[in-house]
C-alpha cells in the first residue's frame, strides 16, 4: 500500500508526461511482492542520486557485476521509509559520511524519479531477464572525507562531474538541471 501511494503521487506530482510505469503499476495491482528480489516480471530496487552541495559533483560507483558507473543502490531491503533504503545503499557501497536527504523532498518518502528498467538474467540463479523498478532518492553529501567502495560489489567509488549523471539516469539529470544553486 505504502508503495502504491507513493508511485500514485510521483505520476501525479512529479512524473513527465511520458512517464506511466505500466509495468510497475500493473504489478501492484496484481499485488505482486514487490520487495522480493525473486518476483518476476519486476521487483523494487532503491539508489541515491548523491550530489556535492553545490550541485557540482555526483557520486558514483563503479560496478562489479554491471561494469559501468552508476549511481550507489540495490535491490529494496525493508526500512522506515524507501529513502533509508537507498541512503544504506549509498553507506555500504562507498561510506559516504554525511549522507542528508536533499530538501527538494520536502520531507515526503517520494522518489525523485522511478526509473524502471529491464535487467539482464542471471542464468547461474536460473534467473530470467526481468525489470528493476528503482526509486530513485536526491541526497546531499560533502565531497571531501574519504570514500570506501565495497569490494564485493564495486571497483571504486569516486565523486564525478554532474554532466556524468546524464548518461547514467538521464531523467534525474534532467530534473536535477532544474534545481542547480544560481
Amino acid at each position: 500500500d505504502r508503495l502504491a501511494t507513493l508511485v500514485t503521487r510521483y505520476r501525479a506530482e512529479i512524473a513527465e508526461p511520458r512517464e506511466h510505469l505500466a509495468l510497475l503499476r500493473w504489478q501492484i495491482a496484481e499485488r505482486h511482492a514487490l520487495d522480493e528480489r525473486t518476483t518476476m516480471p519486476g521487483h523494487v530496487t532503491t539508489s541515491a542520486i548523491v550530489v556535492s552541495p553545490d550541485h557540482a559533483s555526483i557520486l558514483l560507483i563503479d560496478h562489479k557485476t554491471i561494469g559501468r558507473w552508476l549511481q550507489p543502490g540495490g535491490h529494496y531491503e525493508p526500512a522506515a521509509s524507501f529513502s533509508l533504503s537507498a541512503a544504506r545503499e549509498a553507506i555500504e557501497e562507498t561510506a559516504v559520511h554525511g549522507l542528508a536527504l536533499h530538501p527538494w523532498h520536502r520531507g515526503t518518502d517520494i522518489p525523485f524519479t522511478i526509473d524502471s528498467h529491464d535487467v539482464p538474467g542471471k542464468p547461474a540463479r536460473a534467473e530470467p531477464d526481468h525489470a528493476h523498478h528503482d526509486l530513485q532518492y536526491l541526497f546531499l553529501a560533502d565531497p571531501s572525507p574519504p570514500l570506501i567502495a565495497q569490494e564485493d560489489e564495486v571497483h571504486a567509488a569516486l565523486w564525478k562531474p554532474i554532466a556524468a549523471l546524464a548518461a547514467i539516469a538521464p531523467s534525474a539529470a534532467r530534473r536535477l538541471s532544474a534545481l542547480a544553486p544560481a
